[in-house]
């Protein structure tokens, strides 16, 4: 009879491992950015990924305000929101989000990269972006990672 010599684990809560990592946002691109620390958020960059499990490290971005896009996206690319009443459709270009709020361009691109559903919202609370160089995390330890590594 033909078995497998090995049994699937999957982790739990109880077996995870999380850490905190820093990200330095300063002259990265916004969207490789974003598709790199969702996959930390995820915990897909470990051995232990299990899909429906919050496996995933605590991620501090530092610089938001630095951020780059690629071509004429700072002035082109568009945010839509809905106020929820009639005409209540506004618009906004990363340009005026970046000097009112410069964390939230990067939250907003995160977050879309998440799953849609109670998990996600678990991993988006695992992310903190601060636009100065300055965060109040120092009592985790973080350990500062090179986005560029992560794959």
């Amino acid at each position: 009879m033909d078995q497998l010599s090995y049994k699937t684990i999957s982790a739990n809560k109880n077996t995870v491992q999380k850490e905190w990592v820093l990200v330095d946002a300063e002259n990265q691109t916004v969207g490789r950015l974003a598709t790199r620390v969702a996959n930390i958020l995820r915990g897909k960059t470990k051995p232990c990924f299990t899909p429906h499990v919050d496996c995933g490290d605590n991620v501090i971005i530092i610089n938001a305000e630095k951020i780059v896009f690629t071509g004429k996206k700072m002035t082109d690319k568009i945010y839509q929101r809905y106020t929820g009443y009639p005409g209540g459709q506004r618009e906004t270009t990363p340009a005026k989000v970046l000097a009112s709020h410069p964390e939230r361009v990067l939250e907003h691109a995160i977050r879309g990269m998440l799953p849609k559903n109670r998990l996600g919202d678990q991993l988006y609370r695992n992310l903190h972006v601060y636009a100065g160089p300055e965060h109040p995390h120092q009592g985790q330890n973080p350990k500062a990672i090179n986005i560029n590594d992560v794959r």
